[in-house]
Formats: structure tokens, C-alpha cells, sequence
């Protein structure tokens, strides 16, 4: 059997046998005291709270022993003969000066056990003095502190010498010298309550709980917060800095993008002005042909109402056709600014064709549709997207120029995917060199006689405006392809 948690002076050597021994801890009462004393020198009563069974008893006559020499310095107070509530109340009423010193009460005079914990909380919430102990198991709250005895020192130590047993030592020959008090420490909240200064402590003390002014305590991690956040306020403003010019930048070069593109527009209606006076001309004539007919009906008698209505019809007729050749050239060659909207990918191919019917017409080429019977509801620049579609028709037209006449073919297919559209035109013409194939997008670059080189670059600009893709690729039979791939608004079916 091992015997620990015990004072030296309690244990019966008599009594004990080859299978026991002893860790034991040895309680220095005057030190204890001293301590009160050295904290608070102006103390003239320290109140002892115990309870009165016989160990305790034993206790109190061991106390009044060894406390002779303070008789004359300091009143001392044993309210052992008390049961605990009336020990309470003269805790209450103790004079100034006075200090606690608390040891747990296990049986009170009136035979009540209290639970240690719960009877300290109890002493704490009436007492008007400090509260000392020996026992570092109550210490953590309202204990003021000094020298104590070590529970975690203690359980270390009596493990030992059951591991030490367990290995095959007999008990009684591990001898294990008694256990004395650790290093003082104290509660820095308590010595705050009470004004005990930090310079009475004794020189090895230890200050637990210390609550530092957060400054203080985190002066280091607070100062690199402070750099952290003032570094990150920095780039944050840089970035700010940057993506207002960013923006700024953008925004210049949309602008010059718009221009560029307004004056490709304009040159490229320059080169439609023939094929333009020509859509134009076709209803003028027409509708003068017919006012001229209804003119001499109007001379004759008598006159065929049904005819004159049909020749109204007519009129009105090719007066709305001119009217939309107007509004397409119109629509072409307006300055606005960059203004993406909902709109309808095939429909815009589709008037971006009829407008250039007429020059496929003059320049006899055929031209093959293929559009996907679906709507691809894209979001993007109306006018800048039917400049596109009519740079690469144009260019496709070019590329045919020097070939024979019923090999000027060209195919304009829209394909819908599952997240994008597709715009494709093909040409029969000679192709794209195949060294070249990546640089047709590139400005100024042309294999025209007179060309700019900067219909494919402009479309190229405003395609990738959109968040879309061109590419150039050759194909197998002949001729040359031209690809464009924009974002869908929503998925197809959807």
C-alpha cells in the first residue's frame, strides 16, 4: 500500500508493514504565517477557518505550538468550536488589518461535512481580509497565494513509486524523502484587491493571472497587426490606384476602338457605294415607273380603280424597301458608344447578308446560308457585331476576286453549343498561307493591292470585347474559314 497526501508527523512507522510506503509531505506552519506577515506587516489578527474532527484538532494544537513566537505580534483566532454558517458570520466581522488563513474544514462542530470548493466560494463571498492557504488545489480564484504544498509534484511522485513497485521493488525499501513546499506564488488578481505591493513578495515568487494592459501584453503582435494592416491599406489603394487607370485605360481604348471601327465602317460603305446606289436606285425607279402609270390612268376615262390600288400597293412597297436600305446604311455608318444588349446572334448575320445581298449579286459570288433554327441570344454591341460579320463577308469576297465565276462560293453557317455560338464563313478562294495563319489578325496586315490590313484586326478587337474567340483555319477542299465564338446569354433549352 502506498500512503501519500500525508504529513510526516501523521504517519505510524510502527504500524506500517514490508508491503507499504510512504510519500509524505512536511507542512512548515510558521512559514506559512511568516508569509501572511512578510505581505501584509500591519496584520494584528489572522483568523484560522477549520472544522473540528480529531485530525484537525490535532492540527490546531500542532498550530498553537509552533505559532508561540508571533503570540506577541498577531492575534490568532480558531473558530473550530463554531458551526460553519456562525464561523461565517464572525469571518464577516473581523477588524481591520485581519487576514484568513484557510485550511479545507472537514467536519464542523456540529458533525456537518462540507465540500471544500464550495465551503471556500462560501468564505470568499462575506469576507472582508485576504485568504492564505497551503494547499495549491484552491488556489486559481481566491486564494491570495505563498508557499504550498503541490498536488501535480505529489501525484508525479507517488506514480514513481508505483511504477517503481511495479517493476518488482519491495515497498518497503523505496524510501521517498517528505515533500516540501514548491516555490511561492500568488494570484496578481488577489494582490491587486487587497494593495499588497509586488516588492514583498519573496525574491523566487511567481505572479500568476497577471492581466497586462493589452498594449503591454501584445505590444509586439499589436504593432505587427498595425504593420499589416497599414501595408494592406497601402496596396489596397495602390490597387485602387491601378484599376481606376486600369479602367480609365479601358474605357480610352474603347473609345479609340469605336472610332476605329466607325471609320472602317465608313470605308467599307466606300467600297458598297455602288452596290448601295444601286438598292437604292432598283424601288426609286420602280416607284417612279409607277407614278408615271398612274399618272396617264389618272388622264384616261374611265378610270380602273383596281389597277391604280395595286399600283399604290407597289409604291408603298418599294417605298419601304429604299426606306430599309436606308435605315441599314444608317445603322452601319452611326457613331455610338460601346452599348452591349440582349440580343440575337442570327439575326444580326442575317441583316448583316441582306445588306450585302446586292454585292454578292454584283460581284457573282453565291452565297450559302446555314443558320441554327434556334434563337443564340447573345450579349453584345449590335452594330459592332454586323461590322464583323461584314468585314469577314467582304474579305471573304476579296479573297475570291481573281477566281473564275462559278467557283465563288462561300458558306455562312451559325452553330449553337451547349454554352456559346458559333459563327462560321468559308470561302473558295486560294486560303490563308500557312505560315500567315496566325498573323491575318494582326494590324496593317493584308494580302490585298490597297488593302489596310485592319478589318480582320478590328474584328478581332471587338469580338474579344465580347468576351469571344476568332480563329482562322484552312480548309481541306479550298479556301479559307473564319470562326467566331461568343458567350450565350442562357443555355439553349433553358
Amino acid at each position: 500500500m502506498v500512503l501519500t497526501a500525508i504529513d510526516q508527523r501523521r504517519v505510524n512507522e510502527a504500524a506500517l508493514t514490508e508491503n507499504d510506503t510512504v510519500v509524505a509531505v512536511r507542512l512548515s506552519i510558521p512559514v506559512l504565517f511568516e508569509n501572511i506577515l512578510r505581505l501584509l506587516p500591519d496584520t494584528g489578527t489572522i483568523a484560522v477557518f477549520i472544522g473540528n474532527s480529531p485530525n484537525e484538532r490535532f492540527w490546531i494544537s500542532e498550530m498553537q505550538q509552533e505559532l508561540v513566537p508571533l503570540k506577541d505580534r498577531v492575534k490568532i483566532l480558531f473558530y473550530n468550536e463554531l458551526p460553519f454558517e456562525d464561523a461565517l458570520t464572525k469571518v464577516a466581522s473581523l477588524p481591520p488589518n485581519s487576514a484568513i488563513f484557510w485550511t479545507q474544514p472537514q467536519v464542523d462542530v456540529t458533525g456537518a461535512i462540507h465540500e471544500g470548493e464550495r465551503a471556500l466560494r462560501l468564505l470568499y463571498s462575506v469576507a472582508r481580509a485576504p485568504i492564505f492557504s497551503f494547499d495549491d488545489a484552491f488556489f486559481g480564484e481566491e486564494i491570495v497565494g505563498g508557499p504550498m504544498t503541490s498536488v501535480s509534484v505529489g501525484a508525479r511522485k507517488t506514480s514513481e513509486v508505483v511504477m517503481r513497485i511495479l517493476n518488482g521493488e519491495k515497498p518497503v525499501k523505496i524510501k521517498t524523502p517528505p515533500l516540501e513546499y514548491g516555490p511561492p506564488k500568488f494570484d496578481w488578481r488577489q494582490l491587486q484587491r487587497w494593495g499588497i505591493a509586488e516588492s514583498r513578495l519573496p525574491p523566487n515568487a511567481e505572479i500568476v493571472f497577471r492581466q497586462h494592459p493589452v498594449w503591454h501584453a501584445y505590444r509586439w503582435q499589436i504593432a505587427l497587426v498595425c504593420a499589416v494592416i497599414l501595408l494592406q491599406a497601402i496596396l489596397i489603394a495602390r490597387l485602387l490606384y491601378e484599376q481606376r487607370l486600369r479602367r480609365y485605360a479601358e474605357v480610352q481604348a474603347r473609345q479609340r476602338m469605336s472610332e476605329l471601327a466607325h471609320v472602317n465602317r465608313f470605308s467599307t460603305a466606300g467600297e458598297l457605294t455602288a452596290t448601295i446606289a444601286h438598292e437604292i436606285n432598283q424601288p426609286l425607279a420602280a416607284i417612279r415607273a409607277n407614278v408615271e402609270t398612274l399618272e396617264l390612268m389618272l388622264d384616261s376615262s374611265p378610270l380602273d380603280l383596281d389597277e391604280a390600288k395595286a399600283i399604290a400597293v407597289d409604291i408603298r412597297r418599294d417605298d419601304a424597301r429604299a426606306s430599309q436600305v436606308i435605315l441599314r446604311l444608317r445603322s452601319l455608318l452611326k457613331k455610338a458608344p460601346f452599348e452591349p444588349k440582349d440580343i440575337d446572334l442570327n439575326e444580326v448575320v442575317r441583316e448583316t447578308i441582306d445588306f450585302l445581298s446586292a454585292l454578292a449579286i454584283t460581284r457573282q459570288v453565291e452565297m450559302r446560308t446555314s443558320a441554327t433554327p434556334s434563337s443564340l441570344p447573345v450579349r453584345g454591341d449590335r452594330v459592332q457585331l454586323q461590322q464583323v460579320v461584314l468585314n469577314l463577308v467582304v474579305n471573304a469576297m476579296d479573297a475570291m476576286t481573281n477566281m473564275p465565276i462559278g467557283t465563288r462560293k462561300m458558306r455562312i453557317s451559325t452553330v449553337c453549343f451547349d454554352d456559346f455560338a458559333e459563327v462560321a464563313i468559308s470561302d473558295a478562294g486560294p486560303g490563308i498561307p500557312s505560315d500567315k495563319i496566325t498573323e491575318v489578325f494582326e494590324p496593317f496586315f493584308t494580302t490585298k493591292t490597297g488593302g489596310m490590313g485592319m478589318g480582320l484586326s478590328i474584328a478581332r478587337t471587338i469580338v474579344e470585347a465580347h468576351d469571344g474567340q476568332i480563329w482562322a483555319d484552312n480548309l481541306p477542299s479550298g479556301g479559307a474559314s473564319i470562326h467566331i465564338k461568343l458567350p450565350l446569354v442562357t443555355r439553349v433549352g433553358k
